[in-house]
């Protein structure tokens, strides 16, 4: 960000700043931002904290929906909203972490254009697959896989997503051949899923867990170093013999850079408090959220460290877009 940048945030945050009109925080509905479509994991936990806050504040959080672009596109509107605590984002490793070191060109600076606020937890991938695929174990899939190299493919999130790294880590683990689907989003990508009109998909577990022990999926692997409880038939990717499968699908609340400190540490402090209510925490855990509390300061220098991270693991896979 230039200077000139800087001194115009940092004087719209004085301008937009409730102190400034002696009102306290929050005098008015809150958006939260979601980058992909409803029914996706990230929107799951936007809903479920957002609930709570409203209920706490007394005003509204609306969850808005702007799918598109792995997330990108969310991450936009809000890298250029007013700094004012009234516009967030629950952020993904997607937007934050992979989609930088994938696409050439994005209109915002992972780091420099949000102020971290809130870190949620992580969702582990779980290798979903249709019914109608032959395999019932792991070993068999990728037999099966080898032996028709093409044949079958897999749904995204969409281009740069965590679902197509993880995709691409598989293949590169394996020696397979899978054709990449991307979809704007998890709930798209699973509707195919479950009609049939894709094979199979590496997503988080908030929108398969309810289809697997249905038995309208067939869980394979979970990116977990621990089977969980949730789905304690499915292995770790590990058992299975595909060591270094690290992906990590992240969440975390950020607000516009120059957001006012005290707003961003009001936010840090209720949702942190949040993610311990009772009822809160048991309906992220039910759906596999592994959840920490960090410090804003922690939580942007977990922001880094993921950036350099994928980094790091995009060009040692050689994975590129399509």
């Amino acid at each position: 960000m230039s200077f000139t940048k800087m001194v115009v945030a940092a004087l719209a945050a004085v301008l937009v700043s409730p102190a400034a009109y002696g009102q306290p925080y929050p005098s008015k509905p809150i958006r939260m931002i979601v980058g992909f479509p409803p029914g996706g994991g990230t929107d799951v936990v936007a809903r479920v904290i957002g609930q709570k806050l409203s209920e706490w504040y007394g005003q509204t959080v609306v969850v808005e929906n702007r799918a598109g672009a792995t997330g990108t596109i969310g991450a936009d509107v809000l890298a250029k909203s007013p700094p004012d605590g009234y516009t967030l984002m629950m952020g993904h490793a997607n937007s934050h972490a992979i989609a930088p070191n994938l696409m050439a060109k994005l209109p915002y600076d992972p780091i420099k254009d949000f102020a971290p606020v809130s870190y949620v937890g992580y969702v582990p991938n779980v290798l979903s697959l249709h019914p109608s695929v032959p395999a019932k174990s792991m070993k068999e899939l990728i037999a099966l896989l080898k032996a028709n190299p093409g044949k079958f493919t897999y749904a995204s999130s969409g281009n740069g997503s965590s679902q197509h790294l993880s995709g691409e880590m598989f293949k590169l683990l394996t020696g397979t051949s899978i054709l990449h689907v991307p979809y704007k989003g998890s709930g798209d990508a699973i509707k195919d899923l479950l009609a049939g009109t894709v094979s199979m998909n590496f997503d988080t577990m908030p929108p398969v867990l309810e289809h697997i022990k249905a038995g309208k999926l067939r869980g394979l692997g979970i990116s977990t170093p621990r089977r969980l409880a949730q789905l304690p038939e499915v292995p770790t990717f590990a058992e299975e013999g595909l060591t270094g499968f690290e992906i990590l699908n992240w969440y975390g609340v950020m607000a516009p850079a120059a957001t006012p400190k005290e707003i961003v540490n009001k936010l840090a402090a209720d949702i942190n408090k949040a993610m311990r209510e009772p009822d809160v925490k048991a309906r992220l855990e039910q759906v596999g959220t592994q959840l920490r509390e960090l410090s804003p300061e922690e939580f942007g220098a977990f922001m880094r460290t993921e950036l350099a991270k994928y980094a790091k693991l995009v060009r040692d896979a050689n994975i590129r877009l399509e």
